[in-house]
């Protein structure tokens, strides 16, 4: 299929790589279909394009470059969600803000982080309430 972008033009979205958010995105909950675009080159951010609205993308990252120690444990419900038998075929990432004119502002939300099933292609974003992750975590530690 060929959508309409409003930071990559038209695009051309293979069916199988289409992933399903059947709860949506938190703020967001139309927003059931989207597909991955790395960013290029050896960057770290990917790109999360909706399919439903052309101007609506979001950057994430995977948490573990801006944060080592970083943890997420993935509740049974998640799991069957997702239509995963083992936490180890999830991938974890994090939605990255980058205000206008001051990327070396950005932060990545430790939060709300989204877990994709690529096998089923399934992904959700859950919230995290342990209360040791922030929201605008920054991801240039000391180099803002």
């Amino acid at each position: 299929m060929e959508i309409e972008t409003s930071r990559f033009g038209k695009i051309d979205v293979n069916e199988d790589k289409v992933l399903l958010f059947p709860w949506g995105l938190l703020g967001f909950s139309w927003a059931k279909r989207f597909v991955m675009i790395p960013h290029g080159g050896n960057s770290p951010f990917i790109w999360l394009q909706n399919l439903e609205d052309g101007n609506l993308a979001f950057v994430l990252i995977q948490p573990k470059i801006v944060m080592a120690e970083y943890r997420v444990e993935i509740e049974k419900q998640t799991m069957d969600e997702l239509k995963a038998k083992n936490p180890s075929v999830l991938e974890v990432l994090c939605i990255v803000t980058i205000p206008k004119d001051k990327p070396e502002k950005m932060t990545v939300n430790l939060l709300g982080p989204i877990v994709v099933n690529p096998e089923e292609r399934l992904a959700k974003q859950i919230v995290i309430t342990t209360g040791e992750y922030s929201h605008q975590h920054p991801v240039l530690q000391g180099k803002a």
